[in-house]
């Protein structure tokens, strides 16, 4: 039986940033498309989780990017229409219960871009 791994999502200038909350994930897949995103992994006890995401917007799925860590698997994708906010990351208007705003990363805009480049750029190194 799979299930929904929890997510969280924030919005910046250029790139959107999803979180796949999942601890010790192996067999990670992570593919994204234009207009959509399609996750999938096992955790340690050998759980599989998927999401699919029909995205609000396009992006531009060639420059945008996974990275894992031991409790979670964070996507960065580059924006097609940069610098225009996204109110929700599907494209669909509702609320799946595994998915919330990331509101630690959440933060206005202003003056941000600097923060958001190095931070990519720190990604990109790992």
């Amino acid at each position: 039986p799979r299930q929904h791994a929890k997510t969280l999502w924030y919005d910046r200038p250029r790139y959107v940033h999803l979180e796949f909350c999942v601890e010790d994930s192996t067999d990670v897949k992570v593919v994204i498309e234009d207009h959509r995103l399609v996750f999938s992994c096992k955790n340690a006890d050998g759980v599989e989780f998927y999401n699919e995401i029909n995205l609000y917007a396009r992006v531009n799925s060639k420059d945008s990017r996974e990275k894992r860590s031991d409790r979670s698997i964070t996507c960065f994708m580059r924006k097609w229409k940069e610098k225009v906010a996204w109110p929700r990351i599907t494209k669909e208007n509702i609320k799946p219960a595994w998915l919330s705003v990331d509101f630690d990363n959440w933060r206005d805009w202003e003056g941000d871009e600097e923060v958001e480049r190095a931070m990519v750029e720190q990604y990109a190194e790992v």
